[in-house]
């Protein structure tokens, strides 16, 4: 006869604590929107002194910080003050690495929409936002969510420009002439590559009124728009670009068709031997993968998209044809994987 364990008073504690986690994302929500990390200077505050600051009722905003210091989000003084730390730095607007509009952008109305739905984009397999909107999710961003869609654009170019000093700082483009960005977005990733090697000339792919604002110092005028081409295109359906080099950064996470698709083009461009750098968020063997996980299941219900392992995505680029090598960290959120184009490659 065997007996059922009884769970721990700590499991159960735990699990009340997952169960109640909108609560924790809704704090982070409203401690952002209200701009409590902004106010709080580096002099301890009182709730009535904060409240006063971003317009608040005192006690409700007590109520707020008290939830989000048992986050460590913000943390209190025996005097009943609060005070920053380094998470709740991240919330203001101006601080270097600010967390603020993903913090607002994984909290948007629509999450709070899809998120109880997760049960049936599991059963189906397939994206819910459809169901949800009547239209497809980027469709619906900038045709009924203009707000959101600022937003979404905000913690996209934020997070580009944060990743894009750990990349150029990893990448070593010795013996590079020519770089592409596919999928680049503004270029944030382009632009550091090409300001760390004087000599390299770079490509910028990306859909037409995404590469038309591009970093101002890829466009006409900036400082590295001598060597820049910015070419306005779908990597889903061709990559008109020879070079050298092919950077694929966060854009293998939607269907598996835009994956095939995309690794397909970029091999039907590209030289023989030429190098293939595809860098993503993975959902294993990564410090990140509470987040990763997370965004891998927020992908699969706003889009049908999905997040890697390492061996779906060897898996991928190996049947595009690339001749995958090494795999490492580029910071605790991406990593690269470096791969060639078969020297005998014929197209």
């Amino acid at each position: 006869m065997t007996t059922t364990p009884i769970p721990s008073m700590q499991a159960a504690m735990r699990l009340r604590e997952l169960v109640f986690g909108a609560a924790g994302a809704a704090a982070l929500r409203a401690a952002a929107r209200l701009g409590v990390a902004d106010a709080l200077g580096e002099t301890p505050a009182t709730a009535k002194e904060l409240a006063a600051a971003v317009n608040s009722d005192p006690r409700s905003l007590d109520r707020l910080m008290r939830a989000l210091t048992c986050y460590g989000v913000f943390a209190m003084t025996e005097d009943d003050r609060y005070t920053h730390t380094e998470m709740s730095r991240l919330l203001a607007e101006d601080t270097p690495d600010s967390l603020r509009y993903i913090t607002l952008w994984c909290t948007e109305p629509w999450t709070w929409d899809a998120w109880p739905r997760l049960d049936e984009a599991v059963r189906a397999g397939t994206h819910v936002f459809h169901d949800l909107y009547g239209k497809d999710f980027f469709d619906y961003l900038h045709d009924d969510a203009i707000e959101s869609a600022r937003v979404f654009d905000k913690a996209m170019t934020q997070s580009s420009m944060q990743s894009a000093l750990d990349i150029a700082e990893f990448l070593d483009l010795t013996g590079v002439s020519t770089v592409v960005d596919i999928g680049g977005g503004q270029g944030h990733v382009l632009a550091g590559l090409l300001e760390k090697y004087p000599t390299l000339r770079g490509s910028l792919l990306d859909l037409p009124k995404v590469v038309a604002n591009a970093d101002p110092r890829l466009r006409d005028g900036g400082p590295l728009a001598p060597r820049v081409h910015l070419v306005p295109g779908d990597c889903r359906d061709k990559v008109p670009v020879h070079a050298d080099m092919y950077v694929i950064k966060n854009v293998l996470e939607w269907d598996d068709d835009s994956t095939r698709r995309t690794l397909n083009n970029v091999v039907a461009a590209a030289r023989p031997g030429a190098r293939v750098v595809v860098i993503e968020n993975l959902v294993d063997d990564s410090p990140s993968m509470k987040f990763t996980t997370a965004m891998d299941l927020l992908l699969l219900l706003n889009v049908g998209g999905r997040k890697h392992s390492k061996e779906s995505l060897i898996t991928r680029m190996t049947q595009a044809g690339l001749l995958v090598g090494d795999v490492r960290p580029v910071n605790a959120y991406l990593h690269a994987f470096d791969s060639m184009v078969p020297p005998d490659n014929d197209h």
